[in-house]
């Protein structure tokens, strides 16, 4: 294959090794909100798509209230959230309404009901050295375009850091608008990192730049 795609197949068991800045498989699959395919959903926005091991669990729940928690800002962004799991829709709506009669939470977006394992198998949600009946905690953030910027993998046991998936949201898309890097730990607001310059004389220029906060030729920050 000579085109770089997220449909590449490795090992025996034929399942998809996503990778970074190629297009994400596409699929069609019932949710919460109905029939949907990925490709022609929501399809100016940016997607989260994020997987749960199951229903009716309690480091769940405090995902999804976490998840809806966060549906404003991330809409803000452009950004629409879409979940799944290897359960039934039956099983997602009964779910819904027990978090709603609980929490008092409205989850708004919609859950892939995905029995088969269609989705999660496509998308490497499920490891089986952890289990082969649920799949782990994954979150793909997904751009207009349909291709994969991000990929963050949880284990079962372990809540996601959601300060750090909007966090994400964020360098990215500033980095897309903007054409820079945003160096650790970095928010809204501080300095991002410029390319380095690509001539000696693009080095000498940016060292007498007052736009620049240069720590040396190749390292330099600005406000954006």
């Amino acid at each position: 294959m000579t085109e770089q795609t997220n449909q590449e197949f490795v090992g025996q068991d034929r399942e998809p090794m996503l990778q970074l800045n190629a297009p994400v498989p596409d699929f069609e699959a019932k949710t919460t909100h109905g029939v949907l395919r990925l490709s022609e959903w929501n399809p100016d926005k940016w997607v989260i798509l994020f997987s749960h091991p199951a229903d009716f669990t309690p480091v769940c729940t405090t995902e999804f209230i976490a998840f809806e928690g966060l549906a404003d800002e991330l809409a803000k962004r452009d950004v629409a959230l879409l979940g799944n799991s290897i359960d039934s829709v039956h099983s997602h709506i009964a779910w819904v309404r027990n978090i709603k009669e609980n929490f008092d939470v409205d989850i708004s977006f919609p859950i892939i009901a995905d029995l088969t394992q269609e989705v999660s198998r496509k998308f490497g949600m499920v490891h089986e050295a952890s289990s082969d009946t649920a799949a782990i905690r994954a979150v793909y953030v997904i751009d207009p375009d349909r291709v994969l910027r991000a990929m963050i993998y949880y284990p079962l046991d372990v809540g996601r850091n959601f300060d750090e998936i909007l966090r994400l949201v964020d360098a990215l898309q500033a980095s897309d608008k903007h054409g820079v890097a945003t160096p650790a730990d970095w928010r809204p607001g501080d300095r991002v990192i410029v390319p380095p310059p690509k001539t000696a004389m693009e080095a000498e220029a940016r060292v007498n730049d007052p736009e620049y906060e240069v720590v040396d030729w190749y390292f330099a920050k600005k406000q954006i």
